[in-house]
């Protein structure tokens, strides 16, 4: 599976961004889905991931309540609805897919795919 992320772009502190990562060469939905960032300077996080065929969805603490991770089977694309942000969301935006994750996903373990990053920056 190839994976190409997008919808990052500069936004002020409390906006939205959606994120999106689409996929080709294979059926998303059968993939464990998940979204990482990476700051200047700071490990990668685990954000949010989706487990294959709607399963359970899990979030960072740092963005519990904030962000919303959802897929569109029909546009084999995975989603990450965006709110509130502030400026330590500022980071790239990676997303990742497995299907070894059976019914469901990981913030933290590793992922077999990946897609380039797209880039968000949270500034007033």
């Amino acid at each position: 599976v190839q994976l190409q992320a997008s919808g990052g772009g500069l936004v002020q502190p409390g906006g939205s961004l959606r994120l999106s990562c689409a996929a080709s060469g294979a059926t998303l939905n059968s993939y464990a889905v998940a979204w990482f960032r990476q700051a200047p300077g700071k490990e990668r996080e685990g954000v949010s991931c989706i487990a294959s065929n709607r399963g359970k969805t899990y979030y960072a603490d740092s963005v519990e309540g904030r962000f919303t991770i959802s897929r569109d089977g029909a546009k084999n694309t995975v989603y990450l609805q965006m709110n509130n942000l502030n400026t330590e969301d500022t980071a790239e935006y990676f997303c990742a897919a497995d299907t070894g994750y059976g019914l469901g996903c990981s913030l933290i373990r590793p992922y077999d795919y990946w897609g380039q990053g797209t880039l968000v920056t949270v500034s007033s």
